[in-house]
């Protein structure tokens, strides 16, 4: 187990470098850069020339790279081109205003898909897992920027329950970004649930379906308790994975979400830094969402084997 854990961690280490590597370049190639972005139709002669040498970007982007890599292993994001501040301290409280979207779309997506993926299971084709199943497929299936805009206009503009945008800015108290996030955290947890709530209604007929289970029953095993200690302890295992990999998607749908609702976290920082080409800022946040995607899929794996003690016994031998 001890080696599985060291091989997935050099392979999460190697696919962050891949990520930061294309995504350096990418923006590389975007026609353009920091200093076009900034002057606007001052963008010539001399003044773009001393702009470039000021920001260093008429080293080549080989030089510009290494540098980069060099700084980021000490801590050191840089400096962003646009912002004239540091890249630690623009991520910093970005990164903490999607936390607090995330973790509110998590308390309300996670639980109430893995209770309706059970009922919908326990009740494969009767009016209820249809009806869940449907909707499911329907929220799975639209953008996110549909999904926010529907919901943008019946409760902010037609109800008037809840507010449509969000005015606080990045770094204000957690208290006041709360007055705001009702809207973008339903947004990101009905689509979070709808996949979450298939991966668990599969998973709980296929465990229906085994045999020990049809033994329990015919050990008159009450239904209740067997649904408690068998079925959901088993149909969790594979739903863990999605789990993880839909947080980490949330974390690009988040770029959608925020620019629709004007929220201040990070997926809106990283349009409008790509909008700028600032390179720096750019590929902060590309380090920080990548190490944060791999982290969640290292402890979905590691969550997977602890809850799974044939897996453990089999990596064991082997």
């Amino acid at each position: 187990m001890v080696r599985l854990l060291i091989n997935r961690v050099m392979l999460a280490a190697i696919t962050v470098a891949i990520v930061v590597t294309v995504v350096f370049f990418s923006v590389e190639a975007l026609p353009g850069d920091a200093c076009t972005a900034y002057l606007g139709r001052q963008a010539q002669g001399e003044r773009l020339t001393t702009c470039q040498q000021d920001f260093g970007l008429d080293r080549p982007a080989v030089v510009r790279f290494g540098e980069w890599v060099a700084n980021a292993a000490q801590g050191d994001l840089g400096q962003s081109m646009a912002r004239q501040k540091s890249v630690n301290e623009l991520i910093g409280y970005r990164l903490r205003n999607t936390a607090v979207l995330g973790v509110a779309a998590c308390l309300i997506g996670i639980p109430l898909a893995l209770l309706l993926g059970v009922f919908a299971g326990l009740r494969r084709d009767r009016w209820f897992d249809v009806s869940a199943s449907s909707v499911a497929i329907v929220l799975m299936t639209l953008p996110e920027f549909v999904t926010g805009t529907v919901l943008l206009v019946i409760f902010a503009i037609e109800l008037k329950w809840l507010p449509g945008i969000v005015i606080a800015s990045a770094t204000s108290p957690i208290s006041v970004l709360l007055s705001g996030i009702a809207l973008p955290a339903l947004v990101l947890s009905s689509i979070m649930a709808a996949h979450i709530l298939r991966m668990m209604r599969s998973s709980v007929i296929d465990v229906m379906a085994t045999d020990y289970i049809r033994m329990a029953e015919l050990k008159g095993v009450p239904f209740g308790q067997m649904v408690r200690r068998h079925v959901i302890p088993n149909a969790l295992i594979p739903s863990i994975n999605l789990i993880a990999l839909t947080i980490a998607w949330m974390l690009g749908g988040v770029v959608i979400t925020e620019t629709v609702f004007n929220y201040p976290g990070i997926g809106r920082l990283t349009a409008d830094a790509i909008g700028d080409r600032d390179l720096p800022l750019v590929q902060g946040i590309a380090l920080v969402l990548a190490a944060i995607y791999v982290g969640l899929n290292l402890a979905a794996d590691v969550l997977t084997l602890a809850m799974n003690p044939r897996l453990r016994t089999a990596i064991g031998r082997s």
